[in-house]
């Protein structure tokens, strides 16, 4: 099978399914048949990419591949093609977006298995997954356009696909107004590369980069990272991502784990060479990331509703990413990416299985009776869920611990060498870095903190749910808990990739820097800054100790604290920071700011300015037009009188005309 071939199954493969399952009901009239073949459908046009992709991964890359479909576009010497790269950094982006889309699929078969809409999910899935693949696979930045503008699309799709709750249409809403901020400013950098190179092909665009001025680098840059921040969810533009949870769970776990919001870290690793040319912006690019990280996580220390924690978690942890892109380390936020999507998608997949149990306790309290509050995402309503869901809660604990940090799993050695390479970055001469490793080593601890008492409040202690003595949640089918056990065992393994550099000592190697930055003659496709002062190994391992100490004392100082207080232990936090814990649990009044700011004023302005121009001439001219065609139709209709003699006259009469004018 050709490479080409391979190419083309890979990005088809997910869109026919999309097709095949959104076409259905014209072809099935009871689609709860046909469920578990819909389901199958769905996972195979997903999980069939992943194993092609493995292939290819398994054959190693000597060179960038490129598979060209046809010209889309051209004008003059200006063209564009419908072209995918394939190369060992957009080859690990669609390992994990399929692999991890696969899984969670496969989770979503039993989830979504009593909704009325199931055909229509796994369409939307699919075509998300194609769109994803679009953007990570481009060979352009118009095609990786196409794909990101996708993505955008399907996320207001699935963020709002429980459509019938006003607010769950306010929040696909809010992500897609929020989004297009963010994409405006990526279409103004393609728009000065453009009329600069005549290109967007992504090899044209390095090469020809040191032909710009260092201010025109400097504002597609700049433009270019305003895209990401929308995406990605940075300061300004992280506000549309806690609302997202208002989708089903494996949409919050396939945008906010692998897919959609690692687009951002992708475009700036994919330009990593041009970034490095605009020190002034990666300062920006390191700062903005390290701000973000630290707000976000204040923000999920105070958060009650389990996917809304784990979501500012999201925010904060591409904080993280976005710190080492900003210290020229855009491997390791790579690495990032790749070990974030392991535990990310086992923790929102484990929150949803909690739901999903929470849910059916819900029922059963409304079927007795019960009128009282209750909500199944509020932790405050869970405790001691561990004796009735043991998969869930141990999946969901060593997935904590890899977030935090714990040494040996996953998260504790990307997120190690992040807080290294912004030490290596200061000490090499760039101050800003010290700024950065010291509010990332702030945030390591308070994210150790946050999601261990996510944990505590609600796996461990006492059931607070009303009638707990009665009602019992259950553990969820295989369907949901298989994909849990395998991302948690990605959770632990998924680090050693990444294995950091006083590890070259004993004969190991960072793998996932050899690959994606190039060894032995063999250049890489992500770049990295020259380092002109190395830290020595034992700075290394004071380092690597220190982070895994920050991890270690925040876990075991969270869990003791929930141990004692449980579900008191968030008043004791309120009591002791004041007003500071009311700006975190409001999120720092961003939503207000802009709601004041920028809705409200743009809703009173258009209201007065445009409202009484829709209102007298676009509705007048519609009203005037439906007036002439009700006129129109009076007179013909008293042409038709029903009287046969009448007819015959009429076609007499036209008959006489045709033959004087033909004469005439």
């Amino acid at each position: 099978m050709s490479t080409d071939l391979i190419v083309q199954l890979i990005i088809l493969l997910p869109l026919a399914g999309a097709a095949f399952l959104g076409l259905i009901p014209l072809f099935a009239r009871s689609i709860r048949a046909y469920k578990g073949f819909l389901g199958a459908v769905g996972v195979l046009m997903v999980a069939i990419p992943f194993g092609l992709t493995a292939f290819l991964f398994a054959q190693g890359m000597d060179s960038a591949y490129v598979a060209t479909l046809y010209t889309w576009l051209g004008a003059g010497d200006f063209s564009v093609s419908i072209a995918y790269r394939v190369d060992e950094l957009s080859l690990i982006m669609t390992l994990v977006v399929t692999g991890v889309g696969a899984l969670i699929h496969v989770y979503a078969v039993g989830y979504m298995a009593e909704d009325r809409s199931f055909w229509k999910f796994f369409a939307y899935l699919n075509l998300f997954i194609f769109m994803m693949l679009n953007l990570v696979l481009a060979d352009n930045l118009l095609v990786m356009f196409l794909g990101w503008e996708g993505v955008g699309l399907c996320s207001y799709l699935l963020i709002g696909f429980w459509y019938e709750e006003r607010k769950n249409s306010a929040a696909a809403s809010k992500a897609f107004i929020v989004n297009r901020v963010g994409d405006f400013a990526f279409l103004l950098a393609m728009f000065i590369l453009v009329k600069e190179l005549g290109s967007l092909n992504f090899d044209n665009v390095l090469t020809g980069a040191e032909a710009m001025s260092e201010g025109t680098v400097a504002t597609v840059v700049l433009l270019l990272f305003v895209g990401a921040t929308g995406k990605s969810a940075q300061i300004p533009l992280f506000v549309w991502l806690p609302d997202a949870m208002a989708g089903p769970t494996p949409v919050s776990a396939l945008i906010h784990a692998a897919t959609m919001v690692t687009s951002g870290l992708y475009l700036l690793a994919r330009l990593s060479s041009l970034v490095l040319m605009a020190p002034g912006v990666m300062t920006l690019i390191a700062v903005i990331g390290a701000v973000t990280a630290l707000v976000a996580a204040t923000i999920a220390l105070t958060q009650r509703d389990i996917k809304r924690v784990l979501a500012y978690s999201t925010v904060s942890q591409l904080g993280f990413m976005f710190m080492a892109a900003g210290v020229g380390a855009f491997f390791v936020a790579i690495f990032h990416v790749v070990t974030h999507a392991f535990f990310k998608a086992c923790l929102f997949l484990g929150s949803g299985s909690v739901i999903h149990g929470m849910h059916h306790v819900e029922h059963d309290l409304r079927h007795k009776g019960y009128e009282g509050p209750f909500d199944a995402q509020d932790m405050h309503y869970m405790g001691g869920l561990k004796k009735y869901m043991p998969v869930t809660r141990w999946t969901y604990l060593i997935a904590t611990l890899a977030i935090a940090g714990i040494p040996l799993s996953a998260g504790f050695f990307s997120k190690d060498e992040i807080l290294f390479k912004a030490f290596e970055y200061g000490y090499d001469g760039n101050p800003y870095a010290w700024f950065v490793w010291g509010v990332g080593i702030v945030t390591a601890l308070l994210t150790a903190f946050y999601m261990t008492r996510s944990y505590m409040l609600t796996f461990e202690g006492k059931a607070r749910w009303p009638m707990q003595d009665q009602l019992h949640p259950h553990e969820s089918p295989r369907s949901m808990t298989w994909p849990l056990m395998i991302l948690a065992g990605l959770s632990v393994v998924g680090g050693f990739i990444g294995l950091p550099k006083v590890a070259k000592e004993l004969g190991l190697s960072n793998w996932i820097h050899d690959y994606l930055v190039g060894h032995e003659g063999h250049l890489g496709p992500v770049a990295e800054p020259e380092i002109h002062a190395h830290v020595n190994s034992l700075v290394e391992i004071g380092l690597i100790l220190l982070g895994a100490g920050i991890a270690v004392v925040g876990v075991i100082w969270a869990w003791r604290f929930f141990a004692r207080y449980e579900l008191g232990g968030d008043q004791v936090i309120q009591n002791r920071f004041g007003a500071l814990y009311r700006w975190w649990q409001s999120s720092y009044y961003w939503d207000r700011f802009y709601d004041r700011t920028l809705v409200r004023p743009v809703i009173g302005g258009a209201e007065k300015a445009f409202a009484p121009f829709d209102q007298h001439i676009v509705d007048g001219l519609v009203n005037a037009a439906g007036r002439v065609a009700m006129v129109f139709g009076w007179l013909f209709g008293r042409l038709q009188t029903g009287v046969v003699q009448n007819y015959a006259l009429a076609i007499v009469f036209g008959t006489v005309l045709i033959i004087a004018l033909i004469l005439l």
